[in-house]
């Protein structure tokens, strides 16, 4: 088995609210979830308005297919979002 888990950090300069902020990012994370079948969550900067930071996990046998379906994660969210990515990272974990 084997593990691909991403941390996108992005900025959201147009945005002038939590509120604008959360219907952005609770839009990303449906449909990353619907598009792409992996699991995904806000996970750090929940008080800050223009920064945000996602973390998307998966499972699967073919770490070749994981990093593709990852780095199409990254290009959804940098081309149908209004956001500036900061910094992404990827791990992919082995299991025995």
């Amino acid at each position: 088995m084997i593990v691909a888990v991403a941390r996108i950090r992005f900025r959201l300069p147009a945005n002038h609210s939590l509120k604008g902020k959360r219907k952005v990012v609770k839009s990303m994370l449906s449909q990353v979830r619907n598009r792409y079948n992996v699991a995904c969550s806000e996970t750090d900067f929940h008080d800050v308005w223009q920064s945000a930071e996602i973390g998307i996990c998966t499972v699967g046998n073919s770490e070749p297919i994981l990093s593709s379906a990852m780095e199409k994660v990254l290009h959804f969210v940098e081309d149908a979002y209004p956001c500036e990515v900061v910094d992404s990272e990827l791990e992919i974990i082995h299991m025995g």
